[in-house]
């Protein structure tokens, strides 16, 4: 609401019309007034001076500021008598005889000739608001032209010879008045152009120094006018739209929205399909589960049941993807194993599979990597169908398998769940024809459509570097149909598709929905799940790709801003955080489970704190995979990570917590969500020995004779066996020998012998893992 009470009735007078229609203008927008003495809002105020503005417009300001050039301003009663006196002298002569004998009857023959009168111009300047005292000029040229008509008044009578030149002498000033009087409305015009509002373009964001050089303001003008209004902004500083589209307004300036078109809106193809483009698709399917329960043997039973006798042979290609016949309709199968490209798609945001066959071995049950592919579906939003393989081994177990995914919220449909399970045999073929009629039927309710008559795009399933083709990417269309030739452009990597190989190892020319391709030409290998497009602009199709680049550097400048129990709680403060993903890998199940639900209880009213992976054994690339992609902080309690997972973590900045003690990961995650954390102590690993053999010294205990494989061992370094890379002891070196002598450390390549302090159940094969503690500044 403004400051000032703004009346309807108020509004009414100053435009001079009636109070009703500028209440029926209000009405058109806002609800109808009540009264007339009803105080309007800034909106409606807006609204009105846009209405009337544009209902009342004039062609230009020329027309306000036209003047005839022998019309003269409005004068005292006393000069008309002059100006009759100057018309009626530039007649003939007799006239000017008679007026030089009647100069007193002049003023009684002024009312006989009304023709004589000069027709007014009137200019409607209702519209206009003029600040009078610009014009204040105008009154000192109209005094300058009365005074000219005076004194040439005053001068009639003369003789003829002397009025002559007398005349010619007023002429010359008169034009000379006139030129000045010319001048001063040029310059007044000027100065009225001067003072209409600078229309100025605001993008999105913008600094402040750029906002002063736009408005033509300078810049500690516009930095003013942000601390009047409670925001400080250096020059250099970004503020958004909405803050400088105020700004500009209160400096007087006519504010238009600054559209940018990226290149990347310019050349993709990102139109809504309409329900008359669409028509039915294949599902694509990916088959997922632990190592050695069948899932590439299942995949492999699939394509045999819908191959003939005759295409048998031509099944040598593999791509990653296949297609397979089920009575007429097409199904797509992705032979992804490993998790790598399922968890990238997902982190892209890609939904590039309808289902997922999670395959489960009857005789074996749930096992880790099991577990990580439910979690691996469940994040990218995609329906699982079980497949409990190995049905025709005698220990198989079915209703174990069902009682196991119970735990994982996967409940039967015999058991009144929605998840559909299928006993199967990928030896045998049974059940196999039933897995598919459940796949068909999973993709009806679905209702999965496309659009096969616009430019392709898809995802990026493989890819690899051939020694004779070069750059080969696999290639699985979603949307419209891909085209031989089509200039493709997919992640960082831009190219011409050459040769277009389908999953039967034939070459094709087109490629529509749902259906998987081997194509060659892109310039570099793109990364698996990376999305897909095919354009028509080559040249700035590449420049996409050089800021794709760019943008992949900065991105990996700020890696340091993923989240961390350091920096958790500036990320709340910040508004950031909502959740805080935790992966658990701990020695034991129990263990596991108890870790998960003690950190589950920690939630407050900010954060609240989600366990998205809990597992048993060492920490692998695996869940450093999942904690990359799911911004997740990962808890080892009694565990290390292996050797790849290590590199991983720091190589993608992924925060490694380890926990011995239960307590210690509650308090400590509880510190981080009140950012009161002690100061942080930095393990650093110095050195790696492996225990060749033991023997027994009755003085002082179990002493293991160790090759040091990497570092160094030292005297006064805490040490932790690891067997199997589950931490079973953690502790101070009892004693460091090399042959006879006690030393302080024994380096890499070198063989001692060690005892650790008060522990003695130490076993060949075990790994001594010495470190020492340094504090980090938060």
């Amino acid at each position: 609401m403004s400051l000032v009470k703004y009346r309807l009735k108020e509004v009414a007078a100053d435009f001079g019309v009636a109070t009703k229609q500028i209440s029926e203008i209000l009405g058109t927008y806002f609800e109808k007034p009540k009264s007339n003495t009803q105080v309007l809002t800034d909106e409606e105020l807006n609204v009105i001076f846009d209405h009337m503005t544009q209902h009342n417009q004039i062609a230009s300001l020329e027309v306000v500021f036209a003047v005839k050039p022998k019309e003269q301003p409005k004068a005292e009663p006393k000069a008309e008598p002059a100006k009759a006196e100057v018309k009626t002298e530039t007649k003939t002569a007799p006239a000017r005889e008679q007026s030089k004998a009647e100069p007193k009857a002049e003023k009684p023959a002024k009312p006989a000739e009304p023709e004589r009168k000069r027709e007014r111009r009137v200019v409607d300047t209702s519209a206009v608001q003029v600040n009078s005292n610009r014009f204040a000029d105008v009154d000192n040229l109209v005094s300058e032209r009365v005074q000219n008509f005076q004194g040439g008044k005053q001068r009639i009578g003369g003789g003829k010879g002397k009025q002559q030149q007398k005349q010619q002498n007023n002429k010359f000033k008169g034009n000379k008045s006139k030129n000045e009087e010319q001048e001063k409305l040029r310059r007044l015009q000027m100065e009225v152009a001067r003072k209409a509002p600078t229309v100025v373009k605001i993008p999105e964001e913008i600094t402040v120094g750029e906002l002063a050089s736009r408005m033509k303001k300078t810049a500690g003008e516009v930095i003013k006018c942000l601390m009047l209004n409670g925001i400080m902004a250096a020059i250099n500083q970004t503020i958004d739209f909405d803050t400088a589209e105020y700004v500009a307004t209160e400096m007087g300036c006519k504010v238009e929205k600054e559209i940018t078109v990226t290149i990347e809106e310019r050349i993709i193809d990102d139109h809504v399909d309409t329900a008359e483009e669409l028509e039915t698709r294949a599902p694509v399917v990916v088959v997922m589960g632990h190592v050695d329960h069948g899932k590439t043997s299942t995949l492999d039973a699939i394509r045999k049941t819908s191959v003939t006798a005759g295409e048998a042979g031509g099944i040598t290609q593999h791509i990653g993807a296949y297609t397979v016949d089920v009575n007429g309709n097409m199904v797509t199968f992705l032979d992804t194993p490993g998790h790598a490209a399922f968890t990238s798609m997902r982190a892209r945001g890609a939904k590039s599979t309808d289902i997922a066959i999670l395959v489960v071995a009857a005789d074996d049950g749930i096992m880790p990597q099991t577990v990580e592919s439910i979690n691996h579906a469940k994040a990218a939003g995609v329906p699982i169908i079980v497949a409990i393989n190995k049905m025709d081994k005698p220990t198989a177990n079915p209703d174990k398998i069902k009682e196991q995914l119970t735990k994982y919220d996967l409940i039967p449909e015999e058991w009144g769940g929605e998840t559909i399970i299928v006993p199967i045999s990928a030896k045998t073929g049974m059940g196999l024809d039933d897995l598919l009629e459940m796949v068909i039927l999973t993709a009806e309710v679905q209702e999965l459509k496309a659009n096969p008559n616009r430019r392709a795009k898809g995802t990026v399933i493989e890819a690899r570097l051939d020694k004779n083709r070069g750059p080969v990417a696999t290639l699985l269309v979603q949307n419209g149909t891909l085209n031989q030739g089509d200039i493709v452009i997919a992640g960082t990597a831009v190219g011409r598709v050459r040769v277009m190989t389908n999953d039967k190892g034939r070459t094709v020319k087109t490629a529509g929905p749902s259906v998987p391709v081997e194509i060659t030409g892109l310039a570099e290998v793109p990364t698996p799940g990376d999305e897909f497009n095919a354009v028509t602009d080559e040249r700035m199709a590449r420049e996409l790709v050089e800021q794709r680049r760019q943008a992949q550097k900065d991105a990996a400048a700020k890696a340091m801003q993923k989240v961390t129990l350091d920096n958790l709680f500036a990320k709340m403060q910040e508004g950031e955080m909502k959740e805080l993903p935790l992966i658990v890998k701990a020695d034991v199940q129990g263990s596991a489970e108890a870790v998960k639900a003690s950190l589950e209880k920690i939630s407050n009213e900010e954060v609240r704190v989600k366990v998205i992976h809990a597992g048993v054994g060492a920490i692998n690339e695996s869940d450093i995979l999942l904690a990359s992609t799911s911004g997740a902080i990962v808890i080892g309690f009694n565990v290390r990570p292996d050797a790849g997972a290590q590199a991983s973590a720091q190589r993608t900045n992924v925060d490694m917590r380890f926990y011995r003690v239960i307590y210690d990961a509650i308090d400590e995650i509880e510190a981080a969500m009140k950012g009161m954390l002690a100061p942080k102590f930095e393990e650093v690993v110095i050195g790696h020995a492996e225990v060749r053999m033991t023997y027994k010294v009755s003085a002082i205990g179990t002493i293991a004779g160790c090759m040091v494989k990497d570092g160094k061992i030292t005297r006064d370094a805490q040490v932790r066996i690891l067997r199997d890379n589950i931490v079973i002891h953690e502790g101070e070196v009892g004693s460091l020998q090399r042959f006879k002598d006690a030393v302080k450390e024994v380096t890499a390549g070198y063989e001692c012998g060690m005892s650790i302090a008060k522990y003695n159940d130490i076993k060949e094969g075990d790994i001594f893992e010495c470190f020492a503690m340094q504090e980090v500044k938060r």
